[in-house]
């Protein structure tokens, strides 16, 4: 089941996520047959100041570990996480039916 997990950073903890990023990236590479996607959302000044993950795991529990263990999450990095269930309507430019 497709899961996206949203997270927006806390104001002024850039150096934090720099600090962080080489061990979140090593986290997210043991997930990397379940990640379709992972970004960070720039904010206006063009820095990081959230992530997106398309995450593909068995169950709502499942995608709520994954956000909770992640390096990013256990320094606290986030201001807030959304993790909704995700249904595929448009890919690869064509309708999936």
């Amino acid at each position: 089941m497709l899961f996206a997990i949203i997270c927006t950073d806390k104001p002024g903890l850039f150096e934090t996520r720099s600090a962080t990023r080489g061990e979140h990236l090593a986290y997210l590479r043991t997930f990397a047959t379940q990640i379709q996607f992972a970004g960070p959302m720039m904010g206006p000044d063009g820095k990081p100041s959230g992530s997106m993950i398309l995450v593909d795991v068995p169950d709502r529990a499942t995608a709520d570990g994954f956000a909770e263990s992640d390096p990013y999450a256990k320094v606290g990095l986030f201001e807030s996480v959304i993790v909704r269930p995700l249904r595929t309507v448009f890919r690869d430019g064509a309708l999936v039916e």
